[in-house]
């Protein structure tokens, strides 16, 4: 399956309900005079996630002016200001014990620099995705844990605070990360719900990740009958073999 982004996100969107498009993320050090700016001011950049559902548009430091965190785990440049709302917030983060000198080393920050970060419906993405954010509950997470599974052959780390740290997370490993989002990313983004999490995919390995996502999902569906008719005939008293469970299910 080749990169279609329009055609990948239709399977994506299919496969798994997702209620929210995916989002491509793009970093590059020239954005083409087709993209347009964001407009507006944004909170913190885990916004611009929301946002990109809805279109497409660039971001440089500038726009992430009110988000030091996110500035500093995206590398992004900083400015004198944002260096110290960084000195600031850890200094408040500390106090509260939320993030210690000993977390410092272990929360990811790209390891390259560029200007600017462009956000967009994964179908529209102008440019090559290096990350995809899949907005999912528990359900769906099953399904891409399985995909990660057999993709990667282990497990998706799943992460704490900050949200943001999900991007370079994925960028720096190649890797797919689960995001369990922070009280920040909560707080300024309307889909990220208390039964919602945010899964995060390369964009390089996006073909191979939704090929596996189809399929498993069809396979969970097909299983999920049987489990549930194998229930019911226990319940009722029975004690069916695996055949004649099998055979249920398709009367």
């Amino acid at each position: 399956m080749e990169n279609n982004y329009a055609k990948l996100a239709e399977t994506l969107a299919a496969s798994l309900h997702l209620s929210q498009p995916p989002v491509a993320v793009c970093f590059t050090d020239a954005v083409p005079a087709s993209i347009p700016a964001h407009s507006g001011r944004a909170p913190a950049g885990c916004r611009f996630w929301e946002d990109a559902a809805a279109g497409v548009f660039a971001t440089s430091s500038a726009d992430h002016a009110l988000c030091a965190i996110g500035v500093y785990t995206h590398n992004l440049e900083p400015t004198p200001a944002q260096q110290t709302d960084l000195m600031d917030a850890l200094k408040v983060l500390g106090e509260l014990g939320y993030v210690t000198e000993r977390d410092l080393p272990l929360i990811p920050v790209l390891k390259s620099r560029r200007a600017h970060v462009v956000y967009a419906p994964l179908a529209q993405s102008p440019l090559p995705a290096d990350v995809v954010l899949l907005f999912v509950d528990a359900g769906q997470t099953l399904i891409l844990s399985e995909a990660t599974q057999q993709v990667e052959n282990q497990n998706a780390p799943a992460m704490g605070r900050p949200a943001c740290a999900v991007v370079p997370q994925v960028m720096n490993t190649g890797r797919a990360a689960l995001s369990l989002g922070c009280c920040g990313a909560r707080a300024y983004l309307d889909v990220l719900k208390d039964d919602v999490a945010l899964f995060a995919i390369p964009g390089a390995k996006l073909a191979a990740y939704t090929e596996r996502i189809a399929a498993l999902a069809q396979a969970n569906m097909v299983l999920a009958k049987f489990h549930h008719l194998r229930r019911q005939d226990v319940e009722a008293g029975n004690a069916p073999t695996v055949k004649e469970s099998l055979a249920a299910m398709g009367a």
